[in-house]
């Protein structure tokens, strides 16, 4: 995996853009196709490397940073030292200048990669002529310093990591002529965020603003001369969920949109100037997104939570109207990429107990061509079974379950979370069934649950909203009662109980070990979130707001507001270098703990991040994990 020698050949800047992908694969993880020609763009270890015609030319070389290609094949962009390149038949050329520590020009923000899903701080047009970029200037957000505590030399890494109620960076959009020049600057986003850029086949530069609070998106198009006109707003309670779901009809200069304003994620199309055309889809089952669109023959394809929210099937609909046409008929997940033209899809389709498979599909849903099939090979991993239950609200929920393998009732019983936002856990998929932490537990004898509590994923608003303002309440709530189910249901021993998570799977850890001690007895909490002000902006001020405007419910969310109730037996796991969930998070917890007198368990990584990647360090956490349960339980 990823170690100490494959990090080296990365700069600082790829290193973290990983990061905010997690992304733990090596050697080439990614490749660019113009969209044109048959020409293609590879990085490898901070070179970059031009394809065609089955010959490989390096082009750059040291330090390359999300490139991209023309969609003619003859430019190649990328970002170095915080500066814009393109490189073509001319040679290579600085599109950008002034980067200092703490100003960078087409690279996004911390904020922006991390919580707004955008990776990339630069958009070339369509034609190559122009680029799009942003410049971030973080200077004024003072430095927060990680400590490389492992390193045989002293290293310190500093990061402007803009806290909750704090100020974010100051961004600024602006174009500049691949030929070089000066960049005419559109806009200063000022206390809103950059959300999303797209250029429309007319020229024009569609560009999404959030606002601070996330409850408004605005869609600006601005022209050649830099003029802008508002196309629409969106204005959505508790929050935005943010969307790349923007198409452009080449034709006729309509645009696809998807929004959440009937409570669940649906299409609409809008002609060029921002009118609404028609809403294509509807119901009480969001669609996922848009996997492609048909110019020729006008039909949006799409990814939906259908026919329940555990599934995902690929779908059609006419932009004219229609009804909607299912592609995929299996049980299960699917995800596809669609040729150019359409004419056909690659559905990359897995279930509980079907390993991913890859096929070429044409429109009608027929095989075509069976790229991968998986091998016929006994894992002796049996798959989970789905249930559904009801909390003491009325809400329905679904869960998993994975029995142990020594079919003993009531066993001990370990809750497998996460918990929070933009997250499921409960799917009909392969990935469910070979989540080996959980298969090994029950393998052990334990019995193991997932419960997708209410704010999690792909249920719609109103599923969402209950976390709004007071975040390790409702989900606790839910997860508490999805343990009693397991123990009504004969299964689980109430006595018994254990729980684990990593992230906001740790938070929600901590807070069970806290504020349910009579019903959780054992907590593992991976990389916990202890206190909300201690998070960053844009994650945190969508559900919580600000210090200053919820005090109250910032105090409540806190894991160090109810130190004192701890009963059971907490296992904190933190890395010490993780820049995301700072580990300071865990020493303040301990802290609190050790005044409270709070006897808890401590496993540290020196050099590991949020992400666990050295495999000598996952071996041994994963070890020390099943054989705390085990002590334990």
């Amino acid at each position: 995996m990823f170690g100490a020698e494959e990090q080296a050949a990365y700069s600082r800047e790829e290193a973290l853009r990983r990061e905010r992908q997690r992304q733990r694969e090596t050697g080439v993880t990614d490749y660019r196709w113009a969209g044109r020609a048959p020409v293609m763009l590879v990085p490898l270890q901070g070179d970059l490397y031009r394809v065609e015609n089955g010959q490989s030319t390096r082009i750059a070389t040291g330090g390359v940073v999300d490139p991209k290609l023309s969609r003619d094949g003859r430019r190649a962009f990328f970002v170095r030292a915080g500066e814009l390149f393109v490189v073509d038949a001319s040679g290579e050329r600085q599109l950008s200048d002034g980067a200092e520590p703490g100003l960078s020009h087409g690279l996004a923000e911390y904020i922006a990669q991390e919580e707004l899903a955008r990776h990339t701080g630069y958009w070339p047009s369509p034609d190559g002529e122009r680029v799009a970029y942003e410049e971030a200037d973080e200077r004024h957000i003072p430095v927060y310093p990680i400590v490389h505590q492992a390193a045989d030399l002293p290293e310190v890494e500093e990061h402007r990591y803009p806290f909750a109620g704090a100020a974010n960076a100051n961004v600024r959009l602006g174009v500049v002529s691949t030929g070089g020049g000066e960049t005419r600057w559109l806009l200063e986003v000022g206390d809103a965020y950059l959300a999303r850029v797209n250029w429309h086949p007319d020229g024009r530069l569609f560009v999404q603003l959030l606002s601070r609070d996330q409850r408004r998106v605005d869609l600006y198009a601005y022209d050649a001369y830099g003029a802008r006109k508002l196309l629409l707003s969106e204005v959505t309670e508790p929050w935005v969920n943010l969307q790349d779901d923007l198409r452009f009809v080449e034709a006729t200069g309509e645009f696809l949109w998807s929004s959440e304003r009937s409570g669940f994620r649906h299409l609409y199309l809008y002609d060029r100037d921002g009118n609404l055309v028609r809403q294509l889809t509807a119901g009480d089952l969001p669609v996922d997104g848009v996997s492609a669109l048909d110019q020729k023959h006008r039909i949006v394809y799409f990814a939906a939570a259908r026919p329940s929210a555990v599934e995902r099937r690929i779908c059609g609909v006419s932009l004219d109207g229609g009804d909607v046409a299912e592609l995929t008929p299996e049980a299960g997940t699917h995800s596809a990429t669609f040729a150019p033209d359409c004419s056909s899809f690659v559905d990359t389709y897995e279930s509980l107990t079907q390993p991913p498979s890859v096929t070429v599909r044409r429109l009608d849903g027929a095989s075509w061509h069976v790229v991968h099939a998986p091998a016929a090979v006994d894992l002796d991993l049996p798959a989970p079974e789905l249930r559904t239950l009801i909390n003491r609200d009325g809400t329905l929920l679904h869960a998993a379950l994975y029995h142990p393998s020594d079919g003993n009732r009531p066993a001990p019983l370990i809750v497998s979370v996460y918990g929070g936002p933009h997250a499921q856990t409960v799917k009909d998929a392969w990935l469910t069934t070979v989540d080996l932490r959980a298969q090994y537990l029950a393998a052990a004898g334990f019995l193991v649950l997932k419960v997708d509590n209410r704010g999690s994923a792909r249920r719609g608003l109103a599923f969402e909203a209950p976390i709004a303002g007071d975040m390790g309440n409702v989900e606790l709530r839910d997860q508490v009662d999805g343990a009693r189910w397991a123990c009504q249901q004969g299964l689980a021993d109430a006595a018994r109980v254990g729980i684990y998570g990593w992230s906001y799977g740790g938070y929600m850890s901590a807070m069970a070990l806290v504020k349910a001690p009579e019903t959780f007895r054992v907590g593992v909490a991976g990389a916990p979130v202890t206190s909300w002000d201690g998070y960053d902006t844009g994650y945190t001020e969508r559900y919580m707001q600000t210090p200053a405007t919820n005090a109250e419910g910032y105090r409540r969310a806190a894991v160090l507001t109810h130190v004192d109730r701890l009963a059971g037996k907490l296992l904190l796991v933190h890395g010490m270098i993780d820049e995301n969930v700072h580990f300071r998070h865990t020493a303040r917890l301990v802290h609190a703990l050790i005044a409270a007198n709070k006897p808890h368990d401590l496993l540290i990584y020196p050099a590991e991040r949020h992400m666990p990647r050295r495999e000598a360090d996952r071996v041994a956490m994963e070890t020390r994990i099943v054989e705390y349960f085990q002590r334990h339980l």
